[in-house]
């Protein structure tokens, strides 16, 4: 009797376990059955927006169903966040998100309403972000070994700007002065701009900035570029080392641009999607074109994507702490 009740429930797990692949196997296979709703935290025209365009047209034609972009600007990408935590677990709505979103909020604001790898699912990792170390020219260094005796011979007389407290501007820094010794006097404005027109100006005397603007103003000589943040040099800045290169042994201190979708998207629509990016990613001219916006094109997987991130959380929130920065 025992042997016979043992083998009927068996049976029956069997046969739920049958129904459950069968279920998700039609749920990739219909997947998408609409639009795809691309959520940029940030308003239309920014860094975040022209990466997610460069990529949509591809995505659609891959996927075979529109791809839509919807802005929800607010509280340093939080609002976007938001919306998508709060969809519909299907893979219909995905979010776009940079390093602030992912994992430099989450430490920087104790009453933040999301936990990135408990609200999201990690879809795909699309791009890299590095930044050139820069000083005035007015500053007697031409290389990053030399500014680090010029500030280390003033300590605290030395100013870099920031584009706000707590973002990567301002963070990076704060890692080189962790991982120098140094002791730099934080300036931070409201935005990049004003704080580049002070580097320019000579208000302050260095600050990290993203590789385009850099790259431009280094090259008109208003400003001069020390070393860039990435493992290996920049194609806009070839004659630029790295910071590695230039003594400080395992500085490698990136943004990078990501997918997400809520948590609890079926398996197979997340390897659907995640298969659907790195499809693109291969295409030459949208790589080209990514370098052109102050990319690097950087594709992981899901599955890499996730292990990366629960990687960088650490770092990043170390960061933080360390600059003391806080925003709420």
């Amino acid at each position: 009797m025992k042997s016979k009740i043992a083998l009927k429930t068996c049976w029956t797990l069997a046969a739920g376990l049958l129904l459950s692949v069968a279920a998700s196997a039609q749920t990739a296979a219909s997947f998408p059955s609409k639009p795809v709703r691309i959520v940029v935290g940030f308003p239309a025209g920014g860094p975040l927006d022209q990466h997610a365009r460069l990529l949509s047209d591809r995505l659609q034609a891959v996927l075979g169903q529109p791809v839509v972009m919807d802005y929800k600007a607010g509280a340093g990408g939080t609002v976007g966040a938001q919306d998508v935590m709060k969809a519909p677990a299907d893979g219909h709505t995905l979010m776009l998100a940079n390093t602030g979103v992912m994992v430099i909020n989450p430490a920087l604001y104790s009453r933040l309403p999301y936990a990135t790898l408990k609200d999201f699912t990690p879809i795909a990792r699309t791009a890299m972000q590095p930044l050139a170390l820069l000083v005035n020219p007015s500053v007697p260094a031409k290389n990053l070994q030399e500014f680090m005796a010029y500030a280390k011979s003033r300590p605290g007389q030395v100013n870099f700007g920031s584009a706000g407290n707590g973002g990567i501007s301002h963070l990076v820094p704060e890692m080189f002065k962790t991982a120098t010794g140094l002791f730099m006097v934080h300036i931070p404005y409201r935005g990049s701009a004003p704080a580049f027109t002070d580097l320019m100006g000579g208000q302050v005397q260095f600050m990290a900035e993203s590789i385009p603007q850099a790259a431009a103003y280094h090259k008109q000589g208003k400003v001069r570029a020390l070393a860039v943040t990435s493992k290996e040099r920049n194609p806009a800045l070839p004659d630029v080392p790295t910071v590695i290169e230039s003594g400080i042994k395992g500085f490698e201190v990136v943004g990078f641009y990501g997918f997400l979708a809520p948590a609890g998207t079926p398996k197979d629509v997340v390897a659907k999607l995640s298969d659907a990016f790195g499809q693109v990613m291969q295409s030459p001219d949208v790589k080209s074109r990514m370098v052109s916006q102050g990319a690097d094109p950087a594709f992981l997987g899901a599955d890499d994507f996730a292990k990366f991130l629960a990687a960088e959380m650490p770092r990043w929130a170390d960061a933080v702490k360390k600059s003391g920065a806080k925003l709420d």
